[in-house]
């Protein structure tokens, strides 16, 4: 079976930095937290919590903890969250990835100089929760396309004369569909400046998961179910190949591929290690 494997896929540049940030912390005989789980990816967490780390849900446990250590994990936090620690007396260390800081410090200035704030991306995911508490000013987060067009139809957010927004868009967001969304809202009249937040790396594996599945009979995307940037994946991956799947690990893989089927393109999320990625190649190449 010939398989195509996406040379962008696995941990990406921020994701790998606060793995390794928080595997840096162990073994050092002090209690470790991480605010959230590190990454979206089961089987990290769970070695992790095999090392004695454990996950903080929110700021009312937070508030909880009196000691040690805790890491703020790539998709960042709000203000209100880095205040806490600092209240509670315990030791920081900060793994925001820099691509999401850069959009802390666009909302926090842009919304101190009284814009409002337009977020494209998904209002649940913790990278947009940490964004919003940047802001000082009313914030609008928006995913959809029908969202999007029924914006200010309920007489919420009208257009005033002079208002301005400041858009940005949570990192992993796809980025055709960004700039889909922002042209339907400049087109209703509101005065914005645009800023594209997309880190660059999920712009570079969207792309190459949108050629290789063009080029394909099949294709297997491999992420966490709670992933952001890997459901995106998928998304784009069926726009393209009408046999594309979804799974987590190995065990995940149920495929009846026929020889015709070949060959296969495989593409992973920003939080799937190399070791599962390797597994599924192998497994692949080796039974079909």
């Amino acid at each position: 079976m010939e398989v195509r494997v996406a040379k962008s896929a696995g941990f990406c540049f921020g994701v790998k930095r606060a793995v390794e940030k928080v595997y840096g912390q162990t073994g050092k005989g002090k209690k470790i937290y991480t605010y959230g789980p590190i990454i979206h990816n089961a089987e990290v967490v769970k070695d992790l919590e095999g090392r004695g780390v454990e996950v903080i849900n929110g700021l009312e446990e937070l508030r909880q903890v009196g000691e040690g250590t805790v890491v703020i994990r790539s998709h960042g936090v709000s203000k209100e969250v880095y205040n806490a620690i600092k209240e509670q007396g315990l030791e920081c260390v900060d793994a925001t990835c820099p691509f999401v800081k850069r959009i802390h410090n666009i909302v926090e200035k842009e919304s101190g100089q009284g814009k409002r704030i337009l977020i494209i991306g998904n209002a649940g995911h913790p990278e947009v929760e940490g964004i919003r508490g940047w802001s000082a000013s009313d914030t609008v987060v928006i995913e959809s396309k029908e969202e999007m067009e029924d914006f200010g139809k309920d007489g919420k957010n009208p257009v005033f004369q002079g208002e301005e927004w400041c858009i940005v868009s949570q990192t992993t967001f796809n980025y055709n569909k960004f700039k889909e969304l922002v042209e339907i809202f400049l087109k209703k009249g509101y005065n914005g400046s645009v800023v594209n937040t997309i880190c660059n790396a999920t712009e570079e594996r969207q792309t190459e998961a949108r050629q290789i599945a063009s080029q394909v009979e099949s294709m297997i995307v491999i992420g966490d179910a709670h992933s952001s940037n890997t459901r995106k994946l998928y998304e784009i991956c069926k726009e393209e190949c009408g046999n594309t799947y979804f799974v987590q690990t190995l065990d995940d893989l149920h495929l009846d591929l026929p020889k015709a089927a070949s060959p296969v393109g495989i593409t992973a999320g920003a939080s799937t290690p190399n070791n599962i990625i390797e597994e599924v190649q192998n497994y692949v190449r080796i039974n079909f």
